[in-house]
């Protein structure tokens, strides 16, 4: 099927890689290679960058994280990052520029974890991994040089997932308190049932077939998505009590199979009086930020620095 993508991002889909998630192993090399063709060497001047493997979720291994400090700190809030993969692909180098950039520009110390990958760490090891890392993080605040009432999680594709699903496990553990949930292209409900899921079946980057086999893996093996014992902490689009979670940004791309989960997710967000921003993308799919060059890429990574500058009270460098 065709689609009205935007014509500066229609023009870069030939050039592309085709990463298969169904292949996990290709996957993840793919996914390695394509960052550092993208990323090149990081200029790191104006930041510090440590690795840190902090204690994981009982009985379970250490969970590595990476602590960008910037040499001008212009806010007390963190910025705990989770990097998106589908909850099977990807490592601390997804978000390693982006972050340099981030915490030098709007002078934040950020956090980024490494939780362990699906297939071979099904739910709920990711995300234990990602609640370990965040309960390390506000454990540390004086070490971090961070306010633990200011942390701001930060999260993309299934990474904005696991964000909206460690908000609502910190809510109901009475855990970390957490005082923003920025959800961008979040990955959210297993059912594989909205419209958008269904009508863009074969978009570029991601694709139903991709989300069939990410949620598989996720979940623990084929037959378990879609059934009636998945846990919101999994999938929140399954949660039905909303209330009491901090404010969020949400956004969306017009040609994206999660699409309307996260438009639905945000109107729940609303509708349990939870302060949110939308913000649909048009011409656009999911992953086509990469494509940098293009006005809207351009827009899109404009408006989250200035949501996130807004949110952290800073002004942008």
């Amino acid at each position: 099927m065709s689609y009205p993508f935007d014509p500066e991002i229609a023009a870069a889909i030939p050039m592309l890689p085709d990463v298969d998630i169904l292949d996990v192993a290709a996957a993840r090399a793919g996914m390695a290679e394509l960052i550092a063709s993208m990323q090149g060497d990081v200029d790191e001047t104006g930041v510090t960058t440590r690795d840190v493997a902090v204690p994981g979720p009982e009985g379970a291994p250490d969970v590595p994280v990476r602590v960008y400090t910037p040499d001008r700190v212009a806010t007390k809030a963190l910025v705990f990052d989770i990097h998106g993969g589908g909850f099977a692909v990807g490592d601390l180098q997804v978000d390693h520029a982006g972050n340099v950039e981030l915490a030098r520009d709007l002078g934040v110390v950020i956090v980024s974890v490494e939780y362990r990958l699906a297939p071979e760490n099904p739910y709920p090891a990711g995300l234990e991994d990602c609640y370990a890392a965040l309960e390390w993080s506000v454990k540390h605040a004086d070490e971090l040089g961070i306010d633990p009432e200011k942390v701001v999680l930060y999260g993309v594709s299934a990474g904005g997932g696991l964000a909206a699903a460690l908000a609502l496990l910190a809510r109901d553990r009475g855990g970390p308190a957490v005082a923003f949930q920025f959800l961008a292209v979040p990955e959210l409900d297993d059912r594989l049932e909205t419209g958008s899921m269904r009508q863009f079946a074969d978009t570029p980057m991601w694709h139903l077939r991709a989300a069939e086999a990410s949620w598989d893996y996720y979940l623990g093996g084929p037959g378990k998505r879609g059934g009636p014992d998945v846990e919101v902490y999994a999938a929140p689009a399954r949660a039905a009590d909303l209330s009491g979670l901090p404010p969020a940004y949400v956004s969306v791309m017009e040609f994206d199979p999660l699409r309307d989960e996260g438009i639905a997710y945000a109107q729940g967000l609303l509708a349990a009086g939870v302060p949110t921003e939308l913000h649909l993308f048009p011409g656009t799919f999911h992953g086509s930020g990469v494509i940098r060059h293009a006005t809207v890429s351009r827009r899109e990574a404009a408006e989250r620095r200035a949501v996130l500058a807004r949110v952290l009270g800073v002004e942008e460098s």
